[in-house]
């Protein structure tokens, strides 16, 4: 993956030499890293990641927000920078998203926005901390019409636990679930933050047993359907890992729920369409000021 072969927006060059802060926060025994780009005082955002994904994910979308918002995007455990566990539950990742909240000082104006699988552990969140958050944003997540309910993808990026130099590592990264995107100075970016030094050689930054040691998340219908705060989903349009007809059908379980389709998005969507999706965003978070 040569920088050389496409043209990088001077937008995304800006926004990653934003470079956030780092801290630390213990759960239940783990260590919980999180990263903010502004200091308390304004309404929190708070970004959490998918399955297998970190924090650095959301480099070139959070700095857009630290002016208006205190921007924080959390490691869960097994993934990123953040401890590993014996064990997982949605309780525990719920948990750990409160908690980094807690410790940032980020009040109850606070909106999640959350990815793929931390959508799934957000809904634990805010189901078992009701009075927590003011609202929920939801991105290609949520509960699935059982017609859209698959087998979960195999973790690729977990055959090869070492390679010999980061960049073979970089060249092997591969976005799950799989899918094509034209923007790869994106992809590459977080190649290259999704890498780290171990046992002689690189790796990837997560737990390849983090699924074999998840609890199964029975109650996330129910969750869904207790949600009372405000709630949105934005779902892209050529996504193969969410519908329309889910859409629909999470609408019809919270029939309060705001419902946008991203074009020419999959489910990766804010790496398809990064300055669409942000506009998405911010209208969505206007909509709720």
């Amino acid at each position: 993956m040569s920088d050389s072969t496409y043209t990088t927006p001077d937008w995304f060059w800006e926004a990653i030499d934003t470079k956030p802060e780092s801290g630390f926060i213990d759960v239940e025994g783990s260590d919980i890293n999180y990263l903010y780009w502004s200091e308390p005082g304004n309404p929190g955002l708070l970004f959490v990641h998918g399955h297998n994904a970190h924090s650095h994910w959301w480099d070139f979308i959070a700095p857009s927000y630290k002016d208006d918002y205190q921007s924080v995007a959390v490691d869960m455990s097994g993934m990123g920078d953040s401890d590993h566990r014996d064990e997982y539950s949605a309780d525990l990742y719920a948990q750990e998203i409160v908690a980094v909240a807690d410790k940032c000082n980020m009040g109850p104006d606070t909106i999640l926005a959350s990815h793929s699988y931390g959508g799934i552990m957000s809904i634990r969140a805010v189901a078992q901390y009701p009075d927590r958050f003011k609202g929920l944003i939801l991105l290609d997540s949520g509960v699935k019409h059982p017609d859209d309910v698959t087998p979960p993808e195999p973790d690729r990026l977990a055959r090869a636990k070492s390679y010999p130099t980061s960049e073979i590592a970089r060249s092997r990264f591969r976005l799950q679930p799989p899918q094509q995107c034209q923007n790869q100075y994106v992809v590459d970016h977080i190649a290259r933050t999704s890498i780290e030094y171990i046992d002689d050689g690189f790796g990837w930054k997560f737990d390849e047993e983090q699924r074999s040691r998840m609890k199964a998340y029975e109650d996330l219908e129910a969750d869904f359907r207790s949600i009372a705060i405000k709630c949105a989903l934005i779902y892209g349009a050529d996504s193969d890992s969410f519908s329309s007809k889910s859409a629909q059908h999470m609408k019809s379980l919270l029939p309060n729920l705001e419902v946008t389709e991203l074009a020419d998005a999959q489910h990766h969507l804010f790496l398809d369409q990064p300055v669409t999706f942000m506009e998405c965003l911010s209208k969505q978070l206007d909509a709720w000021k």
